[in-house]
């Protein structure tokens, strides 16, 4: 396996593919960089020479934001979002989707799943029967 920014490259997938797993490239940035590096975009990981692997290395360390150093750019732009206190920023502050969507019927996953409701249960044969009053006078 190829290591490349800090990640395991697995060797079976051809170098775009493998190069999506950092984070920050994806199949567009992993083209250019391949081209970039004179590589045979068919070309499989583990076929991948040394010097091919420290080509892609370099281009990625010179030209691309990837895994920690972008991580943390994001995180500092949702912490500024909040402490500005915008729309945006309290979406995130609320766990709720950011960026316009529908929350009536969906946003499960950014939601997370739906509470338990407890202290509810159905009774059989309708209403629950009221409760018996004591009597008045005694005998």
């Amino acid at each position: 396996m190829a290591r490349i920014a800090g990640v395991e490259i697995p060797k079976n997938k051809k170098v775009t593919v493998g190069l999506t797993y950092i984070f920050g490239i994806g199949m567009t940035t992993s083209k250019k960089i391949i081209e970039k590096a004179k590589i045979d975009p068919d070309k499989k990981v583990k076929d991948l020479t040394e010097e091919e692997i420290q080509r892609i290395r370099t281009i990625i360390e010179n030209e691309c934001k990837v895994e920690g150093d972008l991580r943390t750019e994001v995180m500092m732009n949702i912490r500024r979002l909040r402490e500005i206190g915008c729309y945006r920023g309290i979406r995130h502050m609320r766990k709720l989707p950011v960026r316009g969507q529908n929350t009536q019927a969906n946003a499960r996953t950014h939601k997370g799943p739906r509470p338990a409701i407890g202290g509810r249960k159905k009774v059989a044969g309708g209403a629950a029967p009221a409760p018996s009053a004591p009597a008045k006078g005694g005998k």
